[in-house]
């Protein structure tokens, strides 16, 4: 698992990739709490190369979107792969988080 981060239009881009599961959530949690910080106000994670991702690790997405809206930022996730999006959806996160079908879209609706 790989977090890379960047910038476009005043967005925090958090891109993930390999598998987020039981054995890596933590350093998962523990770079997406870093790559924030305090400051952000706009947060995408884009998850098109993310291969897998476990209960535990839609734990750490959950409450780093609750952390974001208590102070006013925005967050959604984008570029989901199939296998990803099903995930998100049978666990009806996709309900409470926005999704984005690519970067772009994502980048557009939160900067807007």
């Amino acid at each position: 698992m790989e977090i890379k981060t960047e910038r476009e239009s005043g967005a925090l881009i958090a891109c993930a990739e390999g598998r987020i599961d039981g054995i890596n959530v933590r350093e998962f949690e523990e770079a997406i709490t870093a790559a924030i910080g305090e400051t952000e106000s706009v947060v995408i994670i884009d998850l098109e190369h993310l291969s897998y991702i476990s209960s535990a690790g839609l734990r750490t997405i959950l409450l780093t979107a609750q952390n974001l809206w208590k102070r006013d930022a925005k967050f959604a996730l984008c570029s989901l792969p199939d296998s990803i999006r099903e995930i998100v959806e049978v666990a009806g996160f996709d309900k409470v988080i926005p999704v984005h079908a690519d970067r772009a879209q994502a980048v557009a609706a939160l900067s807007a």
